[in-house]
């Protein structure tokens, strides 16, 4: 039977982490005790092979060490570590017993309640997965997802990630050709997105040539490179012209940002970003974002369908949830404007529309206020006048 954590109060995971930070203390405490114990007794029989191998020296004949066996095992039955083994191996347990019964009150063994029977085409959901797998790098894996669920060869989902992984390991062994040539040949549409990832790209290569030890190919690559970018962003231009006189201690300077292996990081994840973006998909994997999403909204969830099971009420039938799911805002990708003088939800048909005063209202307000598109009218929220053709339509 699987269980599914289903996340608990801030109070619950206060008890949970109490009780676990109590087991982590028992076992310091007994593995502490069992080491002392396991010392002292290696420095007893150590004393007695001592004291054996000496009175075989001594002695021409056969000894007895009867009476130094005995001795050693009446030292280590009188032991006191020994005898205290016992007594921190059973507070380990009992907190051990008190974590795991509060762990599964954490735990719930049927999420089911919890959502809708939705009706979905099986090759969707593993298409899903498997550009999953692809897009994490795991191409052996996705394609035996493929191959064991019969599906059709699902190439144009994997070449692009192919691709993306091949730049990136490019980049960890310090080569950017792949990455530049991907940059030159996406430039028009990595403008659109207002991106500064084939300047980066470039002035990275400008800063690797630097570093070994050439000026000359470095002021050459600048001329060829990044001339046709000083006139948008002159003030990076000038930061890397600047790092010319710092070639042979570049990592002392004040640029030294240019050298550090955390712009090489943050460079290849920016690259991820905008390859997922001109393919027209988030950096971040769908199935994950949708697992985390849920994941989070989970306890309401449940906790919702026991509160309607009590009142007799079925909570699947409803249009709208009767409380809120907080899921945080790393997951709210869309906006939704409701509009504060008509109270209604925006659509397409019916887009928020920004006024000059910075105030918005939905198109059908604006509408309603104006009568006309030449008649001033005033912002429901201050004493600002406008006309309908000075409002903008906000895109979100």
């Amino acid at each position: 039977m699987q269980c599914h954590l289903v996340g608990c109060s801030t109070m619950e995971l206060d008890s949970l982490r109490e009780a676990f930070d109590r087991v982590v203390e028992k076992r310091v405490l007994s593995s502490t005790k069992v080491q002392e114990a396991i010392d002292q007794i290696v420095d007893e029989v150590k004393q007695v092979i001592s004291k054996m191998q000496m009175m075989d020296t001594d002695s021409m004949d056969s000894c007895d060490h009867s009476p130094i066996l005995a001795e050693l095992k009446a030292k280590l039955n009188e032991m006191v570590p020994l005898n205290q083994l016992e007594g921190c191996q059973k507070e380990l347990n009992v907190a051990l017993s008190k974590y795991l019964k509060v762990l599964e009150k954490s735990f719930s063994t049927d999420i089911s309640k919890a959502y809708r029977n939705v009706d979905f085409e099986a090759s969707t959901v593993n298409n899903i997965i498997a550009n999953h797998f692809y897009r994490q790098g795991l191409f052996d894996l996705g394609d035996s997802f493929v191959h064991e669920c019969g599906g059709s060869d699902e190439t144009y989902l994997k070449l692009p990630f192919q691709e993306m992984y091949g730049i990136l390991e490019a980049m960890k062994g310090r080569n950017l050709e792949p990455a530049l040539t991907w940059a030159a040949n996406n430039h028009d549409k990595l403008l659109q997105n207002s991106s500064m990832l084939e300047l980066r790209l470039h002035s990275l290569q400008f800063v690797e040539i630097l570093t070994k030890g050439s000026r000359d190919n470095a002021l050459q690559y600048a001329r060829t490179h990044l001339v046709s970018f000083a006139s948008v962003h002159k003030a990076e231009i000038q930061k890397l012209m600047a790092c010319l006189i710092w070639a042979d201690r570049l990592e002392q300077s004040p640029y030294a940002e240019f050298v550090s292996l955390a712009h090489w990081e943050k460079l290849a994840e920016e690259l991820i970003h905008q390859f997922c973006s001109l393919l027209g998909q988030s950096s971040d994997s769908p199935l994950s974002v949708a697992i985390s999403a849920g994941f989070q909204g989970l306890p309401t969830l449940l906790k919702l369908t026991t509160v309607m099971a009590a009142k007799k009420q079925e909570w699947q039938t409803m249009k709208q949830l009767p409380v809120p799911i907080d899921i945080g805002p790393e997951f709210q990708y869309h906006s939704v404007f409701v509009c504060p003088v008509l109270r209604e939800q925006s659509s397409d048909e019916n887009p928020p529309m920004l006024m000059p005063c910075g105030h918005a209202v939905s198109k059908q307000s604006i509408t309603k206020l104006s009568k006309s598109s030449s008649r001033p009218f005033k912002c429901p929220y201050c004493p600002s006048e406008a006309v309908a053709s000075q409002c903008k339509q906000l895109h979100f």
